[in-house]
């Protein structure tokens, strides 16, 4: 009975260093998944509109890459993101181009800056009324972008194709139109409504991002702006706080942005109309 004793204990004493062996193992593993968890870094963006399908596909690569966990913040006016980033209710927004940055920071006394091209989309004349721009008629009407740099480019637009004559003004708005031979009533609306406004009006100047929404055609538009050297201010940005400008874990979503996968899928899901941007020649 003593030896059986015996033999217990000396079983139990030599088991105990491999449970503790085994314990601090499993202790260490959980203490790396923990670690590597606590390391994944959260970036929280701003963009318009619904569609993010782009920024899910590159949210996946900067997870894997970066150890980026990206959130979307969806607006609806072009007037939140900016607001929201200076506020810092997000990290950063992709949804404007350089132009309209800079109109906004001189306008509201802020700080953003560009850290990273996307896209460049040219915006489109639509109208689910004619089927040319030929067909317009004395009285029409034109539906436009309201914000100013929107607003100057629309009516760019309207008098490369012809139907108006404006002043020679960096940013026209509707006051700066010479001439109007068939008397067409231009009327400013928040960039989000153009779309929705086709059904009242003869035709509408509406920007890419919202025509994605709408679920228009891109290849049904009556008249496409065209892309040039003049096209450089419209180039789609990633923008960031000027004091943020430098921050490595943003300037790695803007690499896992700014990749041949993104190209392919902008090309499949946009068919051309959205074009990469971060390594464009213009001519």
């Amino acid at each position: 009975m003593k030896k059986s004793i015996k033999r217990t204990l000396i079983t139990i004493a030599l088991a105990l260093p491999l449970f503790f062996l085994l314990a601090a193992c499993g202790s260490g593993k959980s203490s790396s998944a923990s670690s590597s968890s606590a390391s994944l870094k959260t970036v929280r963006l701003g963009i318009m509109g619904s569609d993010d399908r782009i920024w899910k596909a590159v949210g996946k690569v900067a997870k894997k890459k970066y150890n980026i966990d990206l959130k979307l913040t969806k607006f609806t006016d072009y007037n939140q993101p900016n607001a929201a980033l200076s506020d810092g209710s997000i990290d950063l927004n992709a949804f404007q181009h350089q132009f309209f940055l800079d109109n906004w920071n001189k306008a509201h006394k802020s700080d953003i800056v560009s850290i990273g091209e996307t896209i460049l989309a040219p915006i489109r004349l639509y109208s689910q009324k004619i089927k040319s721009v030929k067909d317009f008629k004395k009285g029409d009407e034109i539906a436009i972008p309201n914000d100013a740099t929107n607003e100057g480019r629309a009516l760019n637009v309207l008098a490369t194709i012809g139907l108006i004559k404006l002043d020679n003004k960096a940013l026209p708005t509707t006051a700066d139109i010479k001439e109007n031979k068939l008397g067409l009533k231009i009327t400013a609306l928040d960039a989000a409504q153009t779309a929705r406004a086709l059904s009242d009006v003869t035709a509408a100047v509406v920007n890419d991002g919202v025509a994605n929404d709408a679920k228009l055609d891109p290849n049904s538009a009556l008249y496409v702006e065209k892309v040039n050297k003049k096209s450089e201010p419209y180039i789609n940005i990633i923008a960031a706080n000027k004091k943020d400008a430098k921050n490595k874990t943003y300037l790695d979503l803007v690499k896992a942005y700014q990749t041949e996968a993104t190209k392919k899928l902008l090309k499949e899901i946009y068919k051309g109309a959205d074009i990469p941007a971060w390594d464009i020649t213009l001519k």
